[in-house]
């Protein structure tokens, strides 16, 4: 048979396929199915079976059920429920015509099914088979006495039916418990207490029940139902004193008695110190005894009274331990007068036992909190003394004494009570002379030298230290001590050294087992105490180490910015005043190094849910600040000028954009750019050209957008930026060869806002290699030249420059370029030049000089390629510029006259026409 048959098999099926198996992954689906059919199946529906065949079906279940053990398969859950099912087929099966076997049969499998399901926690489930039971013993009872004969037979009867009357009414009783009814419950018990008479074997069962109903429902803090339950559970014990010892009795009455402890309320103290009370008579114990002394505390008892039980149990000859605990409860509800009074006693009492250390170090203990010192301080005197006399402490007491010492220690340092605090340290000292036991003596000198430090006893310091460090040279807190006293003493160089030990113990140099934890007390945390007292001691270059290393290792984004922001208030003044230098730029790669660390803070903080807003927002603008500032000092630095563009536009992302984060930004990514272009002009390799370049073009997009983004919060007529950005983005798009340059410039060309520089500008970036676009430099020049013509008042030194660039572009060498213009569109720019120069004073002398030499070369070169009519065409232009000099005319007339009489008449001795040579 398959796993997956019981799905298709009638309810008989089931039961007949599951009593075969011992293990199947089936059964528990094949049990649920019987469970939640049986609710749907009655005696009607099973007509075709005869009573005996569904008792025999029912019996076979319920033995599979129990016998067999296949509690790895099922759970008791799934028991409970094959019981269920067994015994709800057992029920309908003879009615009112059942035997009395049958009848008893039914009662059994009803109180077992309705246990199980109580066992389980369903108590909801086990009231309805209880109540079966319970009608069933009612049926057997008319039945037996309908046939019984004679006195004794109904008496035999009785007491059987009984014995299962009060197992099912104990059972309601658990199920009722479990559904907290507290009044049915104990309705039940009683009843069941009642029948004990009649059924004395049941006491024990019954006694240890309300035992336990007592004990669940203290522990629900029900201290009422609690009380009614170990009560009955007393006088039921006392019922059959001869099987529930005196043992068990005591323990239910001190139960009893802390439930009425418990109850915190003060009428209930004489009920709990009656119970404990008779507890102690039932059987005389030390739990019972300590609970009698907090009833008694707890109830405000008289001093005398307290000393009269105290000396009670001193006459009980209880062990130390025990007493000592007694002493400690007195102190806890400071009632010194009656345990110092013990604790002397117990001292006698027990002064030749070998744990006589306990008690000597509990009343030094008890003698310092109650500000007892000079009495403590004599008992301290007597453990030395005896400990030197051979009345050695037990190894484990003498950590103890050690560790009372320290904390005594401790809270006078806390009081700033320093040679009170040195006096308990050196009991400490004396005590290890001689007890030579394993001690934090590194410790103890360290504490010491703190001390000393406050006291100003700077030598007496130096001198513990120094013992530390022999001893525990790799303990931050040994190198912390080292370097206080290194400041003190004006010592920088060993201050460092200190500092770099503890930086070495973060990052785990020192040997493994030396290296501290992470936690408060580490050397992260001591970074913080180091920078600060540096601080205060005027040692400048020691705290910015510390805090350096403080926001290198420290977890705490507050704390790490808390220290970049104090480290660039020491060296921002100082690198400000820094001459350009190997040193400045070191300093420099430091600070941005910091940055680089403050912006992962703030960006952690940004996005933790715990981090207030405002704070980080706060936090960001300072450093965005502090970076714009550092930026504007590496004005000779542009690629760490770069740097520090970018940790601050980077930060700005971290606040509120409003208008001047935004002005902000665009300049960050400008000045980036800019950098960027001007780096990729001087790199060696085209790659790195490339890379630069790309991150370039990055940030021209992003301030493009955040320049769309500014210009619909003000007029910025008059700022530069679109202009700068289309220059830029020229430039890279030209020297990266960009495919879509032409569709770039179709754009760029409609603009009605661009000035004659612009163009000048996009004239140069179109030939400067690694570009070379001559038509578009020619194009972007004609459009300048037209721009300054459109001028009511020409600026003639600029318009010269752009005409220079113009010509060098089409004659460059001196040699006209035909295939970027024809001849004469070159010869018409030289005309328009002498037009404007004829008609304007203010043209340089130097730029008219320039094209008569320019012209006059041209016309050689003509001259030389034997084209002799536009030679003298072009050498007949360059005299016409010489006309138009100033003050340098009468250097060049002369020659120029010359030369061209000489080209004139090497023109007519030419072979041929002259006008045939073209």
């Amino acid at each position: 048979m398959d796993e997956t048959d019981f799905r298709f098999m009638d309810f008989k099926e089931i039961v007949e396929n599951l009593i075969v198996r011992d293990n199947s992954p089936s059964i528990p689906e094949a049990i649920e199915r019987l469970f939640n059919d049986i609710a749907n199946i009655n005696r009607d529906s099973m007509a075709e079976m005869q009573d005996a065949q569904v008792e025999e079906m029912a019996v076979n279940l319920w033995n599979w059920a129990v016998t067999k053990r296949v509690g790895s398969v099922i759970s008791e859950e799934q028991k409970a429920k094959l019981r269920h099912v067994a015994c709800k087929l057992v029920c309908m099966c003879e009615g009112s015509t059942a035997s009395e076997d049958a009848i008893r049969r039914q009662i059994l499998m009803n109180m077992k099914t309705g246990k199980g399901w109580v066992d389980v926690g369903n108590a909801m489930m086990a009231d309805g088979f209880f109540q079966a039971a319970m009608v069933g013993l009612e049926q057997l009872y008319c039945k037996l006495m309908q046939r019984a004969s004679t006195e004794a037979d109904i008496t035999l009867q009785k007491s059987a039916m009984e014995r299962d009357l009060f197992k099912v009414v104990s059972y309601q009783a658990e199920a009722a418990i479990a559904l907290g009814d507290f009044q049915r419950a104990s309705s039940c018990s009683l009843r069941c207490k009642d029948m004990l008479i009649r059924l004395p074997k049941m006491t024990g069962y019954l006694h240890i029940l309300c035992y336990n109903f007592g004990i669940e429902a203290y522990k629900q803090n029900k201290y009422d139902e609690s009380s009614f339950w170990l009560s009955q559970s007393y006088d039921i014990g006392k019922m059959d004193k001869n099987t529930i010892g005196p043992e068990m009795l005591a323990k239910v009455l001190r139960l009893l008695a802390t439930a009425y402890l418990d109850w915190n309320d003060r009428e209930y103290c004489d009920k709990a110190l009656h119970a404990v009370n008779l507890a102690n008579k039932e059987h005389l114990n030390p739990a019972g005894i300590f609970l009698k002394m907090k009833i008694l505390l707890k109830s405000e008892t008289a001093n005398e009274e307290l000393h009269e039980a105290v000396m009670e149990i001193l006459h009980l000859d209880m062990s130390l331990d025990f007493c000592l605990n007694v002493a400690k409860l007195l102190m806890d509800h400071e009632r010194e007068f009656v345990g110092f009074d013990l604790m002397k006693i117990i001292c006698e009492r027990f002064k030749s036992s070998e744990d006589i250390g306990k008690a000597l170090l509990l009343h030094i203990d008890m003698l310092l909190q109650r500000k007892e010192e000079l009495l403590a301080k004599e008992k301290i005197e007597e453990i030395i003394i005896g400990h030197r006399r051979g009345r050695k402490l037990k190894p484990e007491l003498v950590s103890c004494f050690h560790n009372i010492l320290w904390q005594k220690a401790a809270r006078s340092f806390e009081v700033q009570n320093y040679a009170e605090a040195l006096n308990w340290y050196h009991y400490s000292l004396r005590f290890y002379a001689i007890d030579k036991t394993d001690l934090d003596l590194a410790k103890l000198q360290r504490n010491m030298a703190s001390c000393y430090l406050h006291l100003k006893q700077l030598d007496k310091a130096k001198a513990s230290v120094r013992e530390a460090e022999r001893r525990d040279p790799t303990n931050i807190f040994t190198q912390f001590y080292i370097f206080k006293i290194a400041v003190l003493e004006q010592n920088s160089t060993r201050a460092l050294r200190a500092i770099n030990t503890l930086e070495k113990l973060i990052t785990g140099v020192v040997p493994k087992e030396n290296a501290l934890r992470m936690d408060k007390d580490s050397p992260v945390t001591l970074l913080s105490l180091v920078a600060q007292f540096a601080l205060e001691n005027g040692q400048q270059i020691v705290a910015g180490k510390a805090l350096e290393y403080l926001a290198q290792y420290s977890e705490d984004p507050q704390q790490v910015l808390s220290a970049l922001k104090c480290l660039f208030r020491l060296a921002l003044p100082k690198v400000s005043q820094m001459s350009e230098s190997e040193s400045r730029k070191k300093e420099m790669d430091r600070l941005l190094a910091c940055l680089n660390k403050a912006v992962l803070k703030i960006a952690h903080s940004f996005h933790d849910e715990n981090s207030t807003e405002g704070s980080t927002v706060n936090e960001a603008q300072w450093f965005r600040k502090i970076a714009w500032n550092l930026a504007v000092q590496c004005d000779k630095d542009p690629v760490t000028m770069r740097e520090f563009f970018i940790l601050s536009y980077k930060l700005s992302q971290f606040c509120p954009s409003d208008q001047v984060i935004l002005i902000a930004q665009k300049t960050c990514l400008l000045m980036a750019a800019a950098v960027d272009l001007e780096q990729g002009r001087k790199a060696s390799t085209t790659s790195e050209q490339t890379q630069l370049l790309n991150r370039a073009l990055e940030e021209i997009n992003e301030c493009k957008h955040i320049w769309n983004i500014l210009k619909e919060t003000g007029n910025f007529s008059g700022d530069p930026c679109e202009t700068l950005l289309l220059l830029y983005e020229f430039e890279v798009k030209a020297k990266m060869n960009d495919p879509l340059l032409d569709s770039f410039l179709e754009s760029l060309w409609e603009l009605p806002h661009l000035e004659s520089k612009t163009f000048e500008t996009i004239a140069l970036l179109a030939v400067e290699k690694p570009a070379h676009y001559p038509s578009i430099a020619l194009k972007a020049l004609n459009r300048a030249l037209l721009l300054y013509k459109k001028k009511q008042s020409i600026d003639a030194v600029k318009y010269s420059k752009c005409v220079r660039n113009l010509i060098n572009l089409l004659v460059p060498d001196g040699v006209p370029s035909t295939e970027l213009c024809p001849p004469e569109e070159i010869w018409g720019y030289f005309e328009d030049a002498l037009s404007f120069i004829s008609h304007t004073e203010d043209y340089p002398e130097s730029e008219t000089l320039w094209l008569m030499v320019k012209s006059w070369n041209i016309g050689i070169y003509m001259y030389g390629g034997k084209k002799y009519v536009s030679a003298e065409k072009w050498c007949d232009l360059s005299l016409r510029f010489l006309d138009h000099l100033g003050s340098l005319k009468r250097n060049y007339e002369t020659q120029m006259n010359t030369l061209y009489g000489e080209l004139v008449e090497a023109l007519s001795k030419s072979k041929g026409s002259v006008f045939n040579k073209e």
